[in-house]
């Protein structure tokens, strides 16, 4: 008999965990099927309602139904990020796996509590960073580790989307201090995942943050002052001794899921957009001259482990699809595997303390060492 599974929260991410856990072991079929016990909300109708239409035994209106229930192995946190410490922990100390989404906390010290839980209880935590789970950005560090594009000097990292782009927006729970720094911790974390995979540790950071919107109309009919910052950009050092530089927007008009990759080496380069994430282009000075220029690679049956879902290259994977992945590294982390491709709770612990760094780097207008 599979784990047992329960959801906390039911929304967007909440639903792409639920469809991950339903589509695993048809994806991935050496892995025993999953079973869906609970799921929680924040009323015990949404529960009711959501657990029927995700397929999970039973709902509950208190997560903490889900943490002193036995016949749960694993819980799945997508609520909102002020509760993930809370709800991470708590399972921890009942022995049970854990899966969160991003970021990991909204404080340093909440997410150091996390990590310490994690490492004392020996369970496995990890964080919901799908994209790493790319089957083009595992090429991208074949191509890296195998010295095709040399010794990496210069890296650029961009995440864009439009979402909070229109000002007549009504303000919502992002634009709480609360939820944390805002795009910094929200977007950045995404391409700093990408780089913790593909390059290492960034050791200095000089940044800045921005607020395009003072104000956003509330739903009383007046306004609510917007107290985080929509835009962030730094410049960066890596340990590897490459410069670097992020940059974030989550109010850029016409960007829709924008994850802008650029890794420049002494021999090439590899440029990435989630936009376009069944492709790659990389450049290498080893051709010829005379037919150097960027290669597109196209996603396809090569490219593991997109052969589990699709036996033709050109017809492309989804986000979901990398969710579908992402479960699967859990559950071989769980069962052992020392090479199950995951952001834990200790590599996620560095990407917040860069995030923390960035943005004590923002207020103190200048470079932080990490």
């Amino acid at each position: 008999m599979g784990l047992g599974v329960g959801l906390i929260g039911s929304g967007y991410m909440g639903k792409c965990h639920a469809l991950a856990w339903t589509s695993v072991a048809t994806v991935f079929p050496d892995v025993e099927r999953p079973r869906l016990v609970a799921l929680a909300d924040a009323t015990p109708e949404l529960a009711q309602q959501q657990a029927l239409a995700f397929g999970f035994g039973r709902g509950t209106g208190d997560w903490r139904d889900l943490v002193a229930d036995p016949a749960i192995h694993v819980i799945s946190i997508a609520a909102p990020n002020q509760f993930h410490a809370e709800m991470a922990v708590a399972a921890l100390e009942a022995g049970k796996h854990v899966w969160c989404e991003k970021p990991m906390a909204t404080s340093l010290e909440d997410a150091t509590r996390m990590r310490d839980a994690a490492r004392r209880l020996g369970r496995t935590a990890i964080l919901g960073y799908n994209y790493i789970q790319n089957p083009m950005i595992r090429l991208a560090r074949a191509i890296i580790d195998e010295d095709r594009i040399g010794t990496v000097n210069h890296i650029r990292l961009e995440m864009d989307e439009d979402y909070m782009a229109d000002p007549t927006e009504r303000f919502y729970w992002k634009s709480e201090e609360a939820s944390g720094y805002g795009a910094l911790d929200d977007f950045a974390v995404h391409p700093l995942s990408l780089l913790s995979v593909l390059h290492g540790r960034i050791t200095s950071v000089v940044a800045d943050m921005a607020k395009p919107y003072a104000e956003r109309p509330a739903n009383d009919g007046g306004t609510r002052s917007v107290e985080n910052h929509d835009i962030a950009q730094a410049l960066f050092r890596t340990e590897a001794g490459a410069s670097g530089v992020l940059m974030v927007n989550r109010s850029a008009w016409g960007r829709k899921g924008r994850i802008a990759l650029q890794i420049f080496g002494s021999k090439g380069s590899i440029l990435f957009d989630q936009e376009r994430m069944n492709e790659l282009q990389v450049y290498s000075t080893d051709d010829p001259i005379g037919l150097q220029g960027y290669r597109t690679l196209l996603a396809g049956p090569p490219h593991t482990p997109y052969r589990q879902f699709i036996p033709a290259p050109g017809h492309g994977l989804g986000f979901n699809e990398l969710k579908v992945i992402e479960c699967n590294e859990l559950l071989q982390a769980i069962s052992g595997s020392r090479n199950a491709h995951v952001i834990d709770f200790e590599r996620g612990l560095e990407i917040e303390r860069i995030v923390h760094a960035t943005a004590r780097s923002a207020q103190s207008r200048g470079w932080v060492d990490l």
